[in-house]
């Protein structure tokens, strides 16, 4: 049974779409001629990352960025005297038309204006020496100068590499065409249908969403419901390998964190333990006590980058961010589906039939030469996993799994004498082995969690995970898959190679703890898994399990929004 009845979301309107601002920004009229679903992305979805292209791209516009501060009214009396003039970064808006535009740079002459917009690249060599989508743009601009007064028979792109200007007449046949852009827009934001993803486009390696849009993996996926392996079709991988920034954690108790213009300090009674370059930094994780200024909150804030807030032993109590996701559609559509039983078991057998195929890959690749691990019976129980007919008896047959594979977890130790593992137990972990192991599914619970709210999710509703308070259902549910690929890989490799010693933990009470350099230890293994590269079993590349997390989670929201069939999870081969 669903954990929430039917018959609430008949009480609450639940819009296909969610509604747009009135008027479409001149840039999304460009968006849109040149790819419709980066148009989606950015207006419906207010999705936007940078790469370098965009960095250098604001760079180039830096000084036109800057607005002036001067009258743009057209002269009220044609005879009065007047000296033209430029204006730079001018908002003007059409009402009739509905377009907003922000103009890089105007030439005003009395009644008659010029936009000219700034692009970084040089003069194409395509006819009219200018791209449909910039004229679209300047053509908009024309059109919300005509209705502010002026006079606009042309616009001018200015090529930044090649110091050129390009002439645009506004001719009607180009007004057609970007209110034929502006209407499609409209309709596509009332509309609860994706854009398609190109097709093999040579646009898509250079977007700075092609991250979240997945354009290849989406249409592979499309065309290939049913396959488990890589075809002969290749997968080009677009996204990048590796995230440029990484993650900063704050381990020493009374440690706090400050800001200083565009850079985070860390400072222990009085002396500074570390700087943090906002720009390099992709998540803060925060231990016990660990204090952070209202300055630099607010900073880090802005940014959009997640702080993690962890017990002293690495509990994980929640995370602090700003908006992330503007847009609540998937959310939505989230919601809908875990209130669909057939839905929601779907999505909970692909979870689990994942996690018991990587926990049988684990022991069967790890396995000590006297060992016997039970790989027949964790086959057994990833064909049952297929044939569940509940969410009930999926969590039993996950339950016997998992003991089976625990059972055969501690055959794969090489110092059972420091380290005996006799079965899994928690809260509060009683040995080494237990310890390592909870604290590693915290911070993998941690890292999904930070991943599913930067797509959109909801992390609090799942779809195996029932809801419970502060429970992070959906990423839990996530985690499934990767916790013996993650948590308990990087377990075994820092008990196995001696990294992690009996010194680096506290036995006080029945129950086991890391000290300070222990759980350091830990953290650099963690750190080092998620940054080791690895080939997707259906896409045939390699990305970083970190990467492999976003990408995980970008495909299960595709399955939310209809785009693919079925959510294909990850496992090695």
């Amino acid at each position: 049974m669903p954990w929430f009845p039917n018959r609430v979301f008949a009480m609450i309107p639940l819009p296909q779409s969610v509604s747009q601002p009135d008027l479409i920004p001149a840039r999304i009229l460009n968006e849109h001629a040149y790819c419709p679903r980066l148009a989606w992305y950015e207006w419906i979805q207010a999705q936007f990352t940078d790469n370098a292209d965009t960095v250098d791209g604001t760079f180039q516009h830096r000084r036109v960025n800057l607005p002036d501060r001067k009258d743009f009214d057209p002269p009220e009396i044609e005879e009065e005297p007047f000296e033209p003039f430029h204006a730079r970064s001018v908002m003007l808006s059409s009402l009739v038309h509905g377009i907003i535009a922000k103009m890089d740079l105007l030439e005003i002459d009395g009644f008659n204006a010029t936009p000219v917009e700034y692009k970084r690249g040089k003069v194409p060599d395509v006819p009219h020496h200018s791209y449909e989508p910039e004229r679209v743009q300047v053509t908009a601009q024309a059109l919300v100068l005509r209705e502010n007064g002026y006079t606009v028979t042309e616009g001018i792109i200015y090529y930044i590499a090649s110091k050129t200007r390009v002439t645009v007449p506004i001719t009607q046949d180009l007004i057609d065409l970007t209110l034929g852009h502006a209407k499609a827009l409209r309709e596509m934001a009332v509309s609860d249908k994706i854009p398609l993803p190109l097709q093999d486009s040579p646009k898509c390696p250079r977007c700075s969403l092609v991250g979240i849009c997945l354009p290849d993996e989406t249409n592979w996926l499309i065309q290939h419901p049913q396959k488990d392996t890589p075809t002969e079709d290749k997968v080009r991988r677009l996204v990048p390998a590796r995230d440029d920034r990484e993650p900063a954690y704050i381990l020493a108790q009374g440690a706090q964190v400050g800001k200083s213009d565009t850079r985070l300090i860390v400072r222990l009674k009085g002396e500074t333990l570390r700087e943090i370059k906002l720009h390099d930094l992709s998540q803060l994780s925060l231990f016990g006590n660990v204090q952070i200024t209202a300055q630099a909150l607010r900073e880090v804030a802005m940014a959009d980058i997640p702080i993690a807030h962890l017990s002293q032993s690495g509990w994980f109590y929640a995370t602090t961010q700003g908006f992330g996701i503007k847009n609540i559609q998937l959310r939505i559509l989230q919601f809908q589906a875990a209130a669909d039983p057939a839905q929601s078991l779907a999505l909970a057998k692909s979870f689990i039939q994942a996690k018991i195929k990587n926990q049988r890959t684990l022991l069967r690749r790890n396995s000590l030469p006297d060992a016997s691990p039970p790989l027949d019976l964790l086959a057994q129980s990833i064909e049952d996993a297929g044939k569940a007919s509940s969410l009930e008896s999926l969590l039993g047959i996950e339950g016997n799994a998992a003991r089976h594979y625990f059972q055969g977890f501690g055959q794969l130790l090489t110092n059972p004498e420091t380290f005996l593992f006799l079965d899994r137990n928690r809260r509060p972990p009683k040995d080494p082995i237990n310890a390592t192991l909870s604290f590693l599914y915290a911070m993998l619970i941690k890292e999904v969690h930070i991943t599913l709210t930067a797509v959109g999710f909801d992390p609090l509703c799942g779809f195996f995970h029932q809801p419970r308070w502060g429970k992070p259902a959906l990423a839990l549910d996530l985690a499934e898959e990767f916790r013996p690929l993650l948590a308990d890989s990087t377990a075994l490799t820092l008990i196995n190679t001696g990294e992690l010693q009996e010194s680096h933990f506290i036995r006080r009470a029945g129950s086991c703890a890391f000290t300070e350099a222990g759980k350091k230890r830990v953290i650099t293994g963690w750190e080092r898994r998620l940054d080791k590269l690895v080939t997707h079993p259906l896409f045939d590349y390699a990305v970083s399990y970190r990467r492999i997390l976003e990408i995980q989670a970008r495909l299960l929201s595709r399955v939310i929004m209809g785009e693919i069939a079925t959510y294909p999870g990850f496992t090695t081969r």
